[in-house]
């Protein structure tokens, strides 16, 4: 807030309820009177607003000043309240209501979200009559009081002494705080009755006072507090029988309960705070609960050195007494909890009766047959399934309302949270996906991607984050990739992975939107192993979907493989007739262009020596490819839908493709090979990499994985353990094996070599 700015004068003295002016130096407390007189108030309001300082206020001080405020070039104007107003707790809003928190900050555990904390109110309140003890004893009275609230050693401050202002009002001095409360406890145990022997004569006009937080011993201001342990609350609008009704029904953690002599009861209340900011912030909580049940607190007590009426004493006509002690919750944690439950914001219970006749519709489907709008959908797989590929190819569809891996899906926008490329990684990958599935980019405007490589946050930090920038997108579903990366807690715990997936339903809800994230398998052989089972981490993951999707590498003969390098052969030669001898690809037999031999030999016949020579090259790039193609059985577990048959994919880098023909159908999945059968089989022969074959893939993918966790030129162990899935271990192992990377301190650096 600017403080020069223009500004309401008229709430000036409102303000002051934010000022303390116990803790004000000199100076501040001179420029507060300043300000109110360069506002036009009168010296009246500066001076009631001092009277609260009772061990600095001198009757007739105000009024002497004021009239020495003779004006100035430069005057301390109101925006000086306003900014002293802030630091002690004030947050301007243009509604002119005022709360008590600072701006632009996280709600923490002391915050409410949802409805107003209301238990009871003043009409709706039982009255509690409160009766003058029969037998009033003041010793006991006292002693009771000095045993609830405070330890033996603590030092306690009272008043007895008090000084009448020229209105006739009586205030008090500063009082006494050199004494323990042991030491007093055992003075009024030998009194004999005579209360004025332990804590001095004092006014029955006036009463006596307490401070009821513990003392150091050397002055009586907040900055003397050594526990925040209690908070007062006092309010005196409503009848004395109401208030302790409203106390009693709001269930207020009260050390002690005190009859003021006058109109209020004087509520001690337990806070239990670390510290002073904490205390204010408990304190302003608690005032603002008991405002919204009808009991407006006496916001002047929110100082944890503030004097308190002491019971055993008389005021005027009427006895300072204890109403009560140890009422309601018994710690404020206990109270907060239940203040919490009263007021959230969870729906009603409702009757199946009332709704069997009026169903709600159910949401429309996002991908037909498998998940509802509305829901969540988690992808899980290991390395090398193409996940990532699998979610963008997912983008594409739901912004062009094309099919994604043979199901229909519903057209709208959708937004793609990157959480592991880079940027242009990233954005290459969505235009080579677009181009291998042929699809014209027309709805490219229906796609967003945020983009949060090296800057993401836990899932419970990002979550709110995203749906503040994602509220009026209409987004028909949300895609987060991958999950790891922003993971809160154990993956293994129970409790906090709900937790963490609750942020899923939080983005659901608040956006009207599908949200769909990946994960990878656990560690080790997934044999065995039902769909649900095989995502790394607690069982929440697979429990908490709508819909899980499980990816599972499929075993490829050698007859498949060739029949892959084959067909694309032919496709090769096609293109290479239909470039250069059109008309002879128009008469050639069907059956010559699906066979690679015959297929070849049109091409010899009907091609230049350097066309032919291009086509072998291509040839030699189609066959490299064919056998980096990888096949995948794609298993569902649906909470919507019926189960759907096993979806046997193949991986054609950057895309997926559904196996129209069923040559996969019959396939193992190679988590459920033995170990003497993994390679596949041709011939009843066992088919098995070379040596030299495995250490170039072993070598491609620690290559691979640098590169990819390469940020700002740093690489660190844990960062490739995580990429991975592997333990932090394992690479190291791998890394001094290989040539190709030195570790030193964790940090992992490539090594220049020619084969680099």
């Amino acid at each position: 807030m600017m403080y020069g700015q223009q500004y309401d004068n008229s709430n000036l003295p409102e303000l002051l309820d934010f000022i303390d002016p116990g803790s004000c130096s000199y100076q501040e407390w001179t420029n507060v009177g300043m300000a109110l007189k360069e506002a036009g108030f009168d010296w009246t309001v500066w001076d009631a607003w001092s009277a609260r300082d009772s061990a600095r206020y001198h009757s007739g001080e105000c009024e002497k000043k004021w009239r020495s405020f003779s004006g100035n070039e430069h005057p301390v104007t109101a925006g000086t309240i306003v900014h002293m107003a802030i630091e002690g707790g004030y947050v301007p809003q243009s509604s002119g209501e005022y709360y008590r928190r600072k701006e632009s900050r996280e709600l923490d555990w002391n915050d409410t979200i949802g409805e107003d904390f209301v238990v009871t109110s003043a009409e709706t309140a039982q009255e509690i009559p409160v009766p003058e003890p029969v037998n009033w004893n003041p010793v006991q009275e006292i002693t009771t009081y000095i045993s609830t609230l405070f330890d033996a050693g603590d030092n306690v401050g009272y008043v007895t002494e008090c000084w009448e202002t020229k209105e006739g009002k009586f205030l008090p001095t500063a009082g006494c705080c050199d004494r323990t409360a042991g030491k007093l406890l055992e003075e009024l145990a030998i009194c004999e009755g005579d209360i004025g022997a332990v804590f001095g004569d004092y006014k029955k006009e006036c009463g006596a006072w307490i401070r009821f937080n513990p003392l150091d011993g050397k002055g009586v201001k907040n900055e003397n507090v050594t526990e925040y342990r209690y908070a007062l609350v006092e309010s005196d609008k409503l009848p004395v029988e109401q208030q302790n009704g409203i106390l009693h029904e709001l269930q207020l953690p009260i050390a002690c309960l005190v009859y003021s002599g006058k109109k209020s009861l004087h509520a001690i209340v337990r806070v239990d705070a670390g510290n002073y900011s904490e205390y204010r912030q408990r304190v302003d909580f608690l005032y603002n609960v008991c405002d919204k049940n009808g009991l407006k607190v006496d916001r002047q007590n929110r100082n944890p050195s503030r004097l308190s009426r002491m019971p055993g004493f008389e005021r005027g006509d009427k006895k300072q007494f204890i109403v009560a002690t140890n009422i309601g919750f018994e710690t404020w944690a206990e109270w907060k909890d239940y203040i919490d439950s009263i007021t959230d914001d969870l729906p009603d219970f409702e009757s199946m009766a009332d709704a069997w006749d009026d169903m709600p519709d159910l949401s429309p489907p996002l991908i037909e047959g498998v998940l509802r709008q509305g829901h969540k959908m988690l992808i899980a797989g290991p390395s090398k399934a193409g996940k990532s590929y699998a979610l963008i190819e997912m983008s594409i569809a739901i912004a062009e309302g094309r099919k994604w891996l043979g199901w229909q899906c519903a057209k709208g926008r959708v937004l793609y949270v990157n959480l592991e490329l880079d940027r242009a990684s990233c954005l290459h990958r969505f235009r080579d996906v677009y181009n291998a599935l042929q699809i014209p980019p027309v709805s490219l405007r229906s796609i967003d991607i945020w983009n949060l490589r090296g800057v993401t946050e836990p899932m419970d930090k990002l979550a709110p984050k995203l749906i503040r920038r994602a509220k009026k997108q209409n987004y028909i579903a949300v895609i987060i990739d991958p999950i790891y990366k922003v993971i809160t807690g154990d993956e293994n715990s129970a409790d906090q992975m709900a937790h963490f997936c609750n942020q899923f339903d939080k983005i659901c809800t608040q956006l009207g939107c599908a949200v769909i994230y990946c994960h990878h398998h656990s560690k080790g052989s997934q044999g065995g192993k039902r769909s649900m089972d095989r995502a790394s981490g607690s069982g929440v993951f697979a429990r908490d979907p709508d819909a899980l999707l499980d990816m599972t590498e499929l075993e490829l003969t050698e007859d498949i493989l060739k029949q892959e390098k084959d067909k694309a052969a032919c496709a090769e030669c096609v293109e290479a007739l239909r470039q250069h001898a059109p008309s002879v690809l128009a008469d050639a037999a069907p059956d010559d262009l699906l066979s690679r031999r015959a297929a070849l030999q049109l091409c010899k016949d009907n091609l230049s020596r350097e066309q032919y020579d291009l086509l072998q090259l291509n040839l030699e790039r189609s066959d490299a490819r064919a056998v980096q193609v990888t096949a995948w059985r794609l298993d569902g577990t649906l909470r919507e839908f019926p189960k759907f048959p096993p979806k046997n994919l193949w991986f054609r880098y950057p895309v997926h493709v559904p196996d129209e023909i069923g040559i996969l159908k019959d396939l193992q999945l190679d988590a459920d090979l033995q170990p003497y059968q993994r390679g596949g089989k041709h011939g009843g022969e066992a088919r098995k990499k070379s040596e030299k074959a495995k250490n170039a893939d072993k070598r491609a993918e620690l290559m691979n994985t640098f590169d990819a966790c390469n940020i700002d030129g740093k690489v660190t162990v844990k960062d490739m353990a995580e990429y991975l899935g592997v333990e932090e271990k394992t690479i190291r192992n791998r890394i001094k094996r290989s040539n190709d990377f030195i570790i030193e301190n964790a940090v992992i650096t490539k090594v220049k070599t020619e084969q680099n």
